[in-house]
């Protein structure tokens, strides 16, 4: 259930890879295209997703017609829930007096776009009407989406009183199409820590659009609720359970908040950094640009009282990447690994993963460079090959006779693949020692059936997206204090239109991009928890896809039937081939 409408809602705790003749065609492929393209851009952005905008929401749907006969009624009861202003305040306007006691806080089933409303017992002055359709999913009363595709059925009693039918009865709960909660709705992040790097790291939400004025009260609210079942046990908060506000979110004379804590516990002074990134990042969500963070009245950073985004930047995951040079865009093809971007595109980069020692089939790169993974071909069998900075690769126990394409977890400390598309495995690289390998329940991916033939980290380290048995799956990533890692909260996104998955890869932490073997939806990109999915458009490209590489403010790339193709997203922007004649060609980006 989403974050209920602060006039009933309970009050907030105040008191809780080449042969030389590939390698010819693929550098006379990139001479020409250099005119245009030169590179693969290092500074660009897909921008697809849609986001509701600051303010206020749309005008609220109007009430019924009179003369509505039942059917219409109802359809017309479930669009206006897509407004939750004033309790679901529309479509009340379509409830008879006694259905005033309608729990429109119970839940939300986020329905798919088509729905019927059909009769199931027709009387002169009642009739029952039974909404059909497909769920897409919940939310939870954190403002948490929890994907659930599924028919879903509910019937709804309607009378006639003086000319006019109105619902005298109702299960508790809204149903809102998906494209009304879009448009009704916004997207925010909130931060929780990543106890394994002391950093903080997002977790996505959403909230009503109006009113706009209760949006940070909402956001702390959702912060003190803890983390979502999605990262469950993957994340912590330095906000215990017994952590509540002393007084309501208020606004200071000058725009600032002021956010007074109680009940949080001592805290040394990195726990008090942490807990002041977690507050403001969250709160800049929804515009706060300032807070004056308390706790029992006192500033938790004493020489910061009012604390602002910038304050707090240097504690977020995505600011360890800051200031690392950008690395250029790679490709694995005809045995080694290649530059896609930069000064010398085509050529072999340094060392054993260009030089021709191992015959490579995919790699990746850690964000600066100082470790790399490849996955070399042994004949019929594969292995997962390490190493650090320039020195030899190293070999590791990891074979089998498909591997899927490494992923680093962030810092370079250990590297994951999967073997034969069932067995997950975690490879650790401690400084000066050999590359071991460690132990990663990864049951809850396993039980989702199928082939496992993709697997990303997400650049934060908090989750993973797969292509399990041609659908999309994201899971977190659960590491205990004794050291033992689990893969937790398997979640299947929209299996109807991701159904024939063939690759994924994060595009940012809350963003996986997806290809198909779909000419209809080739390119897709779809939120960490399934609720947003939008297409990337096809143009230029040739079903089916076989790969795909992402990375934040890089250009998409795909292989097609004709190459490497890169996608920067601008609105007239259609896919440019930077690489041809490499049919075996499995890019990638650093990090």
């Amino acid at each position: 259930m989403t974050a209920r409408d602060p006039a009933r809602r309970p009050a907030r705790r105040p008191a809780r890879r080449p042969a030389r003749s590939v390698l010819v065609v693929l550098l006379a492929v990139l001479a020409v295209a250099a005119s245009a393209c030169a590179t693969v851009p290092g500074d660009s952005s897909v921008q697809v997703l849609r986001k509701v905008s600051d303010g206020e929401a749309p005008p609220a749907p109007p009430g019924p017609v009179d003369g509505t006969n039942p059917l219409d009624l109802v359809r017309g009861f479930v669009y206006a829930s897509g407004s939750s202003a004033d309790r679901h305040g529309a479509a009340r306007r379509f409830l008879a007096p006694e259905a005033g006691t309608w729990d429109d806080g119970a839940s939300v089933t986020v329905l798919d776009e088509q729905f019927g409303t059909v009769p199931v017992a027709t009387g002169t002055d009642s009739t029952t009407v039974r909404i059909r359709g497909t769920r897409i999913g919940t939310l939870t009363a954190s403002g948490a989406f929890e994907p659930d595709e599924a028919p879903v059925e509910a019937d709804v009693t309607v009378v006639r009183r003086d000319g006019q039918w109105r619902i005298s009865s109702l299960p508790p709960g809204v149903f809102v199409r998906l494209s009304d909660l879009r448009s009704n709705y916004r997207s925010i992040k909130v931060y929780f820590v990543d106890p394994v790097r002391s950093t903080v790291v997002p977790d996505l939400r959403y909230l009503p659009a109006v009113p706009a004025k209760a949006q940070a009260a909402r956001a702390v609210d959702m912060l003190l609720d803890g983390p979502s079942p999605a990262l469950a046990g993957a994340v912590t908060s330095t906000l215990p359970e017994t952590a509540s506000l002393t007084a309501n979110v208020a606004e200071t004379a000058d725009g600032g908040l002021v956010v007074d804590l109680t009940g949080v516990g001592t805290l040394d002074d990195a726990g008090r950094r942490l807990l002041a990134a977690q507050v403001v990042l969250t709160l800049s969500e929804v515009n706060a640009t300032r807070v004056r963070l308390l706790i029992d009245g006192s500033p938790v950073l004493p020489a910061t009282p009012d604390v602002t985004r910038a304050d707090v930047a240097s504690a977020s995951a995505d600011a360890l990447d800051v200031g690392v040079p950008q690395q250029p865009s790679l490709v694995a093809t005809g045995g080694r690994v290649r530059k896609l971007g930069g000064d010398d595109p085509g050529g072999a980069v340094a060392g054993q993963a260009g030089n021709g020692a191992f015959d490579i089939s995919s790699a990746a790169i850690t964000a600066d460079g100082g470790h790399q993974a490849v996955v070399s071909r042994e004949g019929a069998r594969s292995r997962l090959i390490v190493g650090e900075g320039d020195k030899p690769l190293q070999a590791t126990d990891v074979t089998g006779t498909v591997l899927t394409r490494p992923t680093w977890a962030p810092g370079g400390t250990e590297v994951w693949t999967v073997t034969d598309g069932t067995t997950v495995a975690r490879v650790v690289t401690d400084p000066g020692a050999l590359p071991r390998r460690a132990q990663v329940d990864a049951s809850a991916l396993s039980a989702e059936g199928g082939a496992i033939t993709s697997f990303r980290m997400s650049r934060d380290g908090m989750r993973v997206a797969a292509v399990v048995g041609a659908r999309v799956v994201t899971a977190s990533v659960a590491r205990a204090a004794d050291g033992s890692v689990a893969l937790r909260g398997a979640r299947l996104l929209r299996p109807g239109e991701l159904g024939d998955a063939v690759a994924v890869d994060w595009r940012s932490t809350d963003t996986v991009v997806v290809v198909s073997a779909r000419s209809d939806r080739a390119v897709s990109l779809v939120s960490a928890d399934g609720l947003a999915l939008d297409s990337v458009s096809g143009s230029n490209l040739t079903p089916p896809l076989r790969a795909v590489a992402a990375a934040p403010n890089r250009p998409l790339l795909v292989v097609d039937q004709g190459g490497v193709w890169s996608f920067s997203g601008g609105q007239l922007d259609t896919w440019r081939l930077v690489a041809g004649g490499m049919p075996d060609a499995m890019p990638f980006y650093p990090g």
